[in-house]
This record gives C-alpha cells, structure tokens and sequence, in this order.
C-alpha cells in the first residue's frame, strides 16, 4: 500500500474534491458542491474557519494522490470537543485509507489543538464508517435521533462514537 498522509487543503484540491463528492454512490456523506467554482468557494470559507480555529481540513493523500478528505469541526458551545468527518474516493474504498487517515487527524486534534474529545457520527447503515471508528478505538456511546441532514434532505440519525485523552 502506498503511504498515507494528510496535509492541509488547498484551493487547487477543488476539482478532485468536486468530482470525488458527485459520485451517486456517496450515500452517506451529505455534501455535493454544484461545481468546482462552488468548491473552491467552500475551500475558501474553510481556510477562514481554520484561521478562526472552528475547523481544520485535510486532504488525504494515497502516496502523492488526493484521494479525498478529513477534518475536526470543533463545537464552539464547547471547544474542547471536535467532530471528525471524512470521505474517500470510490475506487479507494476497502484499503483502510479514511482509518489512516482518522488516525493521523486524531493526532492533529489532540496534540496541536489541545482537544481532550473527538466525535465521530455516522449513520447506522454506514457500515464502513463504524468500522473505521472501532478500528480506531472509538467507543459507542449510542444513537442521537434525527441530527443530520442527508443527501435526500431528511433528518438522519446517527451512532456516536467518541474517544477521550
């Protein structure tokens, strides 16, 4: 397997991020950016966010490929606390790559931003996604009711899994 890294996004990302998230088969992960105009926009909306530290996102790299993303939201109510979301391309998916990837923001939120939790929410029939979260020692605390809004626009549940330091 070819080296996984993470490093921070930048605005020539937006056509790999553009064609990675307008895939039908992402079920799961809400966003779809209109078009790489839009992405760009998002990613310099995200750069602000970072400088206002409410969030950090990474590229993820599979040797010097962008094969898609990972970041920490952090709750402003309670700024201990960061909520990891990642996605990868369709035809990387299996390889343990957003596991890496989970790994190395992991390290990024409680080292460099001093986070003491990290959060990770998926939809139960995501099951990639909770495997990721168990492979990285995140533990079930259970299921919110109606907390994110999915690609079709309902309401979606979510498990959540957390880690503390």
């Amino acid at each position: 397997m070819s080296k996984i890294s993470i490093r921070l996004q930048k605005l020539q990302d937006a056509d790999r991020f553009f064609n990675i998230l307008n895939n039908d088969r992402f079920l799961y992960f809400p966003t779809r950016p209109a078009s790489a105009g839009a992405e760009k926009k998002w990613l310099r909306q995200s750069f602000i966010k970072r400088q206002k530290n409410i969030q950090w996102n990474y590229a993820v790299l599979y040797g010097s490929l962008v094969v898609g993303a990972v970041g920490i939201t952090i709750n402003t109510d309670r700024p201990h606390i960061g909520e990891i979301g990642y996605f990868v391309e369709e035809k990387y998916w299996g390889r343990g790559i957003a596991t890496r990837a989970v790994k190395l923001v992991e390290r990024e939120g409680f080292k460099k931003l001093k986070l003491t939790r990290l959060e990770i929410l998926m939809e139960p029939a995501n099951k990639a996604s909770e495997k990721v979260a168990i492979k990285n020692n995140y533990q079930k605390e259970g299921k919110l009711k109606k907390i994110i809004k999915g690609r079709d626009g309902s309401m979606k549940d979510c498990w959540l899994y957390a880690k503390t330091l």
